[in-house]
């Protein structure tokens, strides 16, 4: 994408901002071994935060203006970092405070310059889907998908939900995400993005662990992303300035630009997705070059399932997607991603892959 011109005057001055800066992940490697680490966690923060961007002061009425103002105000705006059009993929204007937190979030007002179409924090997430601002339309989506938009699901999926999930091997969410941060060793210091987040469990690990510059909870559900935003509130740990955004969105249509996200996590989210082809495409699209992939999801059926039984488990399971070792391997090779290891325990496989 081409950076608009600069255009200056006695006034004031506009400016856009240069796509997102991914550091050279190299420069890390020339530090010294027990400082390597540190170095390169604190060149990428850099990188990404607005202090390393270049922003001006600009009279912009006409983005997501309030009802109150009478008159032409400066504000900041600037080209997001992180989000991006659903529609045409073009990095989004902001206005507002900076940062990748819940309250700059909220008081942003977000614009695409190609698409003219706007979008805002008016609940407690930042709508990213492609019918947001829609007054009489509103997509149904599969069985799979509609489940978790249901207010009773979302407000069980931790509170018993999502425990039952140890009795097909899943080693429990500590575990998971000890397992998980280890494949995200290269990726710390960046922006990583915790797609079907459901309620916010994992997206609130990631974020406590200061690891990244920007963790991005996304999911599709409008109630788990409330689940997920009153669960930040209530614990102590989180203040304003975390470096968490809540944000709606479709996994097959994620609004980031291209090479633009670090890291992508799916915590037992691949079997619900109407096309696992299509979300890892999209997943392999936004990674950069040398991003890391990291799912879960449940097995059609573990090794030690009886092979006369197995049959009968697939028709009964049909409205879920659910794939086989082998199958999960073969739709991160066809979307393009590379490296693809995996840990199966039963019915449980965790699986990362990278984009080359």
């Amino acid at each position: 994408m081409a950076m608009a011109s600069l255009t200056t005057s006695s006034s004031s001055s506009i400016a856009l901002l240069n796509k997102p800066f991914l550091p050279n992940r190299s420069s890390s490697l020339s530090s010294s071994t027990s400082h390597s680490r540190l170095y390169r966690f604190s060149s990428s923060v850099r990188s990404r935060f607005p202090s390393a961007t270049i922003r001006a002061v600009a009279t912009e009425p006409d983005l997501n203006e309030t009802p109150s103002s009478d008159k032409k105000e400066s504000v900041e705006v600037e080209e997001t970092q992180v989000f991006a059009c659903p529609v045409c993929y073009e990095p989004l204007m902001r206005k507002g405070p900076s940062g990748i937190n819940l309250q700059a979030i909220y008081r942003s007002g977000f614009k695409c310059g190609q698409c003219n179409k706007t979008y805002s924090s008016k609940d407690e997430y930042l709508d990213l889907t492609v019918t947001a601002g829609f007054d009489s339309f509103n997509e149904v989506k599969p069985i799979t998908t509609e489940l978790f938009r249901s207010p009773l699901v979302s407000f069980l999926y931790e509170r018993g939900w999502r425990q039952n999930f140890a009795r097909s091997g899943f080693p429990g969410p500590d575990e998971e995400f000890r397992m998980a941060e280890e494949y995200f060793k290269e990726a710390e210091g960046g922006v990583l993005v915790d797609v079907s987040c459901g309620s916010g469990l994992f997206s609130r690990k990631f974020a406590k662990s200061g690891k990244y510059s920007g963790v991005v909870a996304l999911d599709y559900s409008e109630n788990m992303l409330r689940q997920c935003n009153d669960f930040i509130k209530k614990d102590t740990t989180f203040d304003s300035s975390t470096n968490i955004a809540v944000v709606r969105a479709d996994v097959s249509r994620l609004p980031f630009a291209s090479g633009s996200v670090d890291a992508v996590h799916a915590g037992a989210a691949l079997h619900c997705w109407p096309s696992p082809t299509n979300a890892i495409a999209e997943i392999c699209r936004v990674l950069r070059s040398g991003g890391v992939f990291v799912g879960t999801t449940f097995l059609r059926y573990s090794p030690s399932t009886p092979w006369i039984i197995r049959p009968f488990q697939s028709r009964i399971l049909q409205n879920y997607n659910y794939l086989m070792q082998d199958e999960i391997k073969d739709v991160c090779a066809t979307c393009g991603l590379t490296d693809y290891e995996d840990i199966v325990q039963d019915s449980f496989i965790m699986f990362t892959a990278r984009k080359p």
